[in-house]
């Protein structure tokens, strides 16, 4: 193997904050020669995801934080371009957590090898990746059923438009909260949602009450703040929500007070229950199946928000709290 170079995304300063591109830079490493029982493996798509944010603070969570000075890594499909392990050969298509990087070197166990027969590769970043398996165990996890109505905040994002999908090949009513007509109207004309309305446009129970007058069954929050509490009060007696994520909470510096009808959870005899994904991975191969056979039959839909370049990849991740994406969004380095 000749000597390859390699740009890397390297986290420089602790955001305070909204992270601004201050607090990233982009090196050139130079990749060590190829071993026996590894492979050299190019990126091809990189993901960017807001659970990165908490990664960047200083102190424990439930995922390590990046150190500062070193390149960051995160989800990414790319291809094997040379291989001295038998497990893989070169052309393979391969998910991994390297992202953020052109090139690295890895052993097969490091690596999930995905078809290429399904394009563009960046699904398995996105509806056949890591976020469309996350709303599928979301569903799962509070067991979502025909005829139920949900309520999906951030529903055009990576995670909701999936989520509100998959709910509606279930059977179910789906609303979704988005924040700007655009994507209203995506939910409704591409996603097939029942209701969706823009948040920014005025509060959000009177949404609610127009469509579902009776209540909501289960409420996919990936926003929390006002959404949440929105959602307390339309959920009906023994509802269920599933707690994914809070983009709306991210970035505060100080913590923010909860819901001002949390004591709903107690009325209404509710249940709510953490989303992680890495809590499912040994269902992966099941999400794979359904998922993809859902994607190949023409029954969920995949959208993304492509950036293009390296170079871009810290913007591609500041504009997810600017809502700059539609669906997953990605960084495409080919």
């Amino acid at each position: 193997m000749s000597s390859i170079k390699s740009k890397e995304v390297r986290l420089v300063s602790r955001p305070e904050g909204v992270p601004t591109a201050a607090n990233f830079t982009v090196a050139t490493t130079e990749l060590p020669p190829l071993q026996d029982g590894e492979v050299l493996v190019r990126n091809l798509f990189l993901s960017v995801d807001p659970y990165m944010r908490g990664r960047m603070n200083e102190g424990k969570s439930y995922v390590p934080s990046f150190e500062l000075g070193k390149a960051m890594d995160g989800g990414a499909v790319g291809e094997v371009v040379e291989s001295r392990a038998a497990a893989l050969k070169t052309g393979d298509a391969v998910v991994s957590s390297r992202g953020w990087r052109e090139y690295f070197i890895a052993q097969p166990s490091e690596l999930h090898a995905v078809s290429r027969d399904l394009q563009p590769l960046s699904l398995y970043l996105g509806t056949l990746g890591m976020t469309g398996m996350t709303a599928w165990a979301g569903l799962r996890l509070v067991d979502v059923k025909a005829g139920e109505v949900i309520f999906i905040s951030g529903a055009a994002g990576a995670v909701g438009n999936v989520a509100g999908q998959l709910a509606k090949l279930r059977g179910c009513t789906v609303i979704g909260s988005a924040g700007s007509e655009e994507k209203v109207q995506f939910l409704l004309r591409e996603c097939g949602f029942d209701y969706a309305f823009n948040y920014n446009a005025g509060p959000m129970s009177p949404h609610l009450n127009t469509a579902a007058p009776n209540g909501i069954d289960v409420y996919f929050d990936n926003v929390g703040g006002p959404a949440l509490e929105a959602a307390l009060s339309a959920l009906r007696i023994h509802g269920r929500i599933i707690a994914c994520g809070g983009i709306s909470l991210y970035n505060e510096q100080t913590p923010q007070p909860g819901p001002s009808n949390l004591f709903n959870m107690t009325t209404k005899r509710l249940t709510m229950k953490g989303l992680i994904v890495g809590d499912w991975m040994s269902q992966q191969a099941e999400f794979e199946k359904e998922a993809g056979g859902y994607y190949q039959s023409g029954r969920l839909r995949h959208r993304e928000t492509v950036v293009q370049g390296i170079d871009q990849a810290a913007a591609a991740f500041i504009g997810l709290f600017d809502g700059d994406n539609i669906g997953k969004m990605v960084v495409a380095l080919a």
